[in-house]
């Protein structure tokens, strides 16, 4: 079993900035696929960035060059920093890991971002 528990999100305006932090309650390796989605409402889960399990990245368009994941595993932590943010940013942000020991996708409970125009 692993918990996940974001934190960072609020309500910001246009062109601010928020950072998102997503604490992992095992110990997370640089092989493991992590990544944060999104849902905004009346829409469908989204995928916002990911880290795979041999260093790529993946942004979706809409956030490409605004928006930044990274990871401390030291302290099993990763983080998605957002910049210029836009009122088609809000969404409820999730945090997710793919554990290998048991193949199983596990989520956090969200965190809410809310930008104004």
């Amino acid at each position: 079993q692993v918990q996940l528990v974001e934190s960072g999100g609020g309500l910001v305006q246009a062109g601010g900035s928020l950072r998102l932090t997503c604490a992992v309650s095992r110990r997370i390796f640089t092989t493991n696929t992590m990544g944060w989605y999104r849902r905004a409402p009346g829409k469908q889960r989204e995928l916002v960035a990911r880290m795979d399990d041999v260093g790529g990245i993946t942004y979706a368009d809409s956030v490409k060059g605004r928006f930044t994941i990274s990871r401390d595993n030291p302290k099993n932590t990763i983080y998605l920093q957002m910049n210029n943010l836009k009122p088609e940013d809000t969404a409820v942000y999730y945090c997710n890991i793919l554990w290998p020991y048991d193949r199983t996708n596990y989520w956090g409970q969200g965190t809410q971002v809310t930008v104004s125009s």
